[in-house]
């Protein structure tokens, strides 16, 4: 197990400073090119973001061979503190002064996600059918994470920033869990999950998830955009887990006690990082662009 939480761990940075490079660059990108093609047209010309990219990839690479190894009870609480990893990187790295309140906040979002998970502890590990009915909680995730894009069209920049952060954490929870389905399903023959729908369905999300994500760092400074996915990937996971894979978690008062205390810390550690002084970008601190005209 010690294997495993060191590879968990090498994943985690790798995506937490994956993170860092990729909202570094699309954060001095047009805010009109959020939730467009474009915007990821233009970041792949750039070096910094396909550095970030390519950390990001690397991390989860690590962390399905975590999740091979492990169930998702073991490794999502792990890969949930990139957070951390991506916040002390930006301290670090481009001198971004935090707060007591920025590192609260954040530790309050990590901890609690590994608090939920950890004792949570789900269980079994069966792998349905591809036609099976328990796939229809994939349906119902993508109908949150639009649902979440939609409510976030019309409201203020930070708030649109952190739903759309969330949304992309929810289809990384559904990522992982396709990514899960396809490793079991490789156990069966090398050609079996080439013979379902499951990995062409995480490709799409896979675009989809990151065209969110870095929308929302186009959006917001890290640490308004990223708490919300650190959040929300766990948990999608271990909801997907229980409802299609028929994991279970553990229901005794103590464990239960700490699943409530992790979902309380996490929702409160996105409202600090939310009220941090670190607002969201407007036209008045908008980068200029290569013409000098402003954003």
């Amino acid at each position: 197990m010690f294997v495993i939480i060191a590879i968990s761990l090498g994943a985690a940075c790798l995506l937490g400073l994956g993170f860092v490079a990729q909202q570094h660059a699309a954060y001095r990108e047009p805010l009109k090119e959020m939730l467009h093609p474009h915007l990821i047209l233009d970041l792949v010309r750039m070096p910094l973001w396909l550095i970030g990219i390519g950390l990001m990839l690397c991390g989860q690479i690590l962390g399905a061979v975590a999740l091979r190894e492990a169930s998702m009870a073991w490794v999502e609480p792990i890969l949930a503190t990139n957070l951390l990893f991506a916040l002390a990187a930006a301290h670090v790295v481009y001198q971004e002064h935090f707060g007591r309140t920025e590192w609260l906040g954040a530790v309050l979002v990590s901890g609690g996600a590994s608090l939920f998970l950890l004792f949570g502890q789900p269980n079994g590990d069966h792998l349905p059918e591809p036609g099976s009915m328990r796939w229809l909680a994939v349906l119902a995730v993508i109908v949150v994470a639009a649902w979440l894009v939609f409510a976030g069209l019309r409201r203020s920049l930070k708030i649109k920033a952190m739903l759309l952060a969330a949304a992309a954490g929810v289809l990384y929870g559904l990522q992982d869990v396709l990514t899960h389905s396809s490793l079991l399903g490789l156990s069966k023959g090398f050609q079996v999950p080439f013979e379902t729908w499951q990995p062409y369905t995480l490709l799409c999300v896979a675009v989809v998830g990151l065209l969110l994500n870095q929308s929302a760092f186009d959006a917001a400074p890290l640490q308004i955009s990223l708490p919300a996915t650190t959040a929300a990937e766990p948990i999608t996971g271990i909801v997907l887990g229980i409802a299609i894979f028929a994991e279970r978690l553990r229901v005794s008062p103590e464990a239960l006690a700490a699943e409530v205390i992790g979902l309380i810390a996490m929702v409160a550690g996105i409202v600090i990082l939310g009220r941090s002084p670190f607002l969201a970008k407007s036209e008045q601190n908008a980068a200029p662009l290569p013409d000098g005209k402003t954003r």
